[in-house]
């Protein structure tokens, strides 16, 4: 069995903490509040006063934390610790640039490291399931994929470069929260005509979503916006959910509207609703 460092024990890295006590590792613990810590020592993990100190004697390091500032926080104490060498495995949600510029950082200095954002909410690094995303070092990624599948339902090993798991992971995130913010918007609209959240729910769980999103999506992807559902009517329709929706708070469809009010001004009324994304992906030639 190994002896790991695990840096950051909220939800998410409290969950991997106890898997990895149940698979029979030694698992060292280090978090900002030290109060967070006395559960997993009651469970066997060994508690540290520092990441310096988590770290010492560890095959290899889990990184679970906030951002970008708290891992170059910790970072900096790590490579301050007189010969530190183990692997870092970063599992927080960061940018893409601030991924590629730790792996550089670590590298300068002969420290692996890998990229590992998550799709897990806690009961699924309790119970090793969900998808882990990865990337790095070919040889550092062979190296610790058989500790990394204990660790989720599916690892998804995507390359050498460590911006492109991040990345997918903001896109992700992205579509969670776009979704939850759509869905709180449907309930305001149900309310405001007398329907209930369950209405609602019975209606979409059968609304073909995803053939949807494919079929624009892949429109909008070639810069092609030839109207099927044109994005002045889009607008008037976004303006009619905001009047049935009857001055409720909307997450998602008020920011929407003023996009479209954007778009309008410059004169892509005519346009398909795709072309929200005109000034990302320019119409095809």
């Amino acid at each position: 069995m190994a002896t790991i460092a695990w840096l950051g024990t909220g939800l998410l890295g409290s969950g991997f903490v106890k898997a990895a006590l149940r698979r029979g590792n030694t698992v060292r613990v280090w978090n900002r509040s030290a109060a967070k810590l006395e559960p997993l020592k009651a469970l066997g993990a060994l508690p540290c006063a520092t990441p310096a100190e988590a770290v010492a004697g560890a095959e290899r390091v889990h990184l679970c934390l906030s951002d970008d500032a708290a891992v170059d926080g910790v970072l900096d104490q790590l490579l301050a610790a007189p010969g530190f060498k183990a692997p870092v495995v970063d599992h927080t949600t960061v940018t893409p640039r601030g991924a590629q510029a730790r792996a550089q950082r670590l590298a300068a200095k002969g420290v692996g490291f890998l990229a590992c954002p998550v799709f897990m909410g806690p009961s699924n690094a309790a119970e090793s399931t969900g998808r882990m995303l990865c990337a790095g070092p070919p040889a550092l990624v062979e190296q610790l994929t058989p500790a990394l599948k204990q660790m989720t339902g599916e690892l998804v090993v995507m390359g050498a470069d460590v911006r492109v798991p991040c990345t997918y992971k903001l896109i992700g995130n992205a579509m969670i929260i776009g979704v939850t913010g759509v869905l709180a918007d449907t309930f305001a609209l149900a309310q405001g005509a007398d329907l209930t959240p369950q209405d609602v729910l019975g209606f979409v769980s059968n609304f073909p979503f995803g053939t949807i999103a494919t079929a624009r999506g892949a429109r909008m992807a070639k810069g092609d916006y030839d109207a099927t559902f044109e994005l002045a009517m889009a607008r008037k329709d976004v303006r009619l959910m905001q009047q049935t929706a009857a001055g409720k708070a909307l997450s998602a469809l008020d920011g929407v509207g003023a996009r479209m009010d954007q778009l309008l001004a410059k004169g892509h009324g005519a346009k398909d609703l795709g072309a929200l994304s005109v000034e990302t992906i320019p119409p095809a030639r």
